[in-house]
């Protein structure tokens, strides 16, 4: 397969400083993938269970770290389900977060 797409998987932690406040950062990691399409069956079925799926891509397992957010096209969304396909790729299906809602 052709990767057409580049996304960032997002590492979001949660450390406490030496105040004891607690300070969130991200990191990022850019890949390759493949963006496929959110099948109708699919859709609904996600859909009938609170859930909007919007996009959903394709990579090589070994890069995924069990990250739950990336970012594609200045846009971030929340990874909602996981598909491992093979022995080597897995799905990615995610929706979008507008103003830190999901």
């Amino acid at each position: 397969m052709l990767s057409n797409a580049v996304i960032k998987l997002i590492t979001n932690t949660e450390t406490i400083n030496g105040l004891g406040d607690t300070v969130k950062s991200s990191s990022y990691k850019t890949v390759y993938a493949d963006e496929l399409s959110i099948g109708q069956n699919e859709f609904y079925q996600a859909n009938a269970n609170g859930l909007r799926p919007e996009l959903k891509f394709e990579i090589f397992s070994a890069e995924y770290a069990s990250e739950s957010e990336l970012e594609y096209d200045a846009k971030t969304y929340t990874i909602i389900r996981t598909y491992k396909k093979g022995l080597d790729r897995i799905e990615l299906t995610c929706q979008g977060i507008v103003n830190g809602v999901v």
